[in-house]
């Protein structure tokens, strides 16, 4: 059964993240076909990438790295809850994105986003990144409006027909993880 963390994108003082996040895992964890976890970044502690060696390389040498590696590396797949700010995703997501690589190799990774535009745009440049890391970015995505999502930008109140995307993401992520097993394993 295929492992999917669920990455909680957001470090930011009274974020929403965490609301849509846990909406995240509270829906996936009522499923049979995979286990899911919920990873908030702020349980890592990450400092601006500190490693000398490029991540490609293999050879880290921080202890926050080797924690955070050994995490990632635990996970057939992920979904990744993006903020959207200035048209991107957030430095922190970007951040502990860059600290590895073989550690994201061959693994589905799908997107819930929110934003003034539902997060489209912080979604278009995590799959660019996808791509780099060898990931295969799953093609639902799920695009949470601040304005039609969230009472007063910060209460999160999804619509209904949220929950039918989320299980196309969840279904196609959990696909794809299965299928590129013989990769990883290689």
């Amino acid at each position: 059964m295929p492992k999917i963390g669920i990455i909680l994108g957001s470090t930011r003082p009274g974020r929403n993240g965490e609301a849509v996040a846990r909406w995240v895992y509270e829906n996936a964890k009522q499923r049979t076909d995979a286990e899911f976890e919920l990873v908030d970044l702020l349980d890592y502690k990450l400092p601006h990438l500190d490693e000398a060696v490029p991540p490609s390389m293999g050879q880290y040498s921080q202890p926050h790295t080797l924690e955070w590696a050994q995490k990632i590396k635990s996970f057939d797949g992920f979904v990744m809850v993006t903020p959207e700010y200035n048209h991107s995703t957030s430095g922190a997501l970007k951040n502990a994105i860059d600290f590895l690589f073989a550690e994201w190799n061959n693994k589905a990774v799908g997107f819930v986003s929110y934003g003034s535009v539902g997060g489209a745009r912080a979604v278009e440049h995590l799959r660019l990144i996808a791509g780099e890391l060898m990931m295969a970015d799953v093609r639902a995505q799920v695009a949470l409006s601040l304005i039609t999502d969230f009472e007063n930008y910060s209460v999160f109140k999804p619509a209904e027909y949220h929950l039918q995307a989320l299980s196309t993401v969840l279904d196609q992520v959990v696909a794809w993880s299965t299928a590129l097993a013989p990769l990883r394993t290689a």
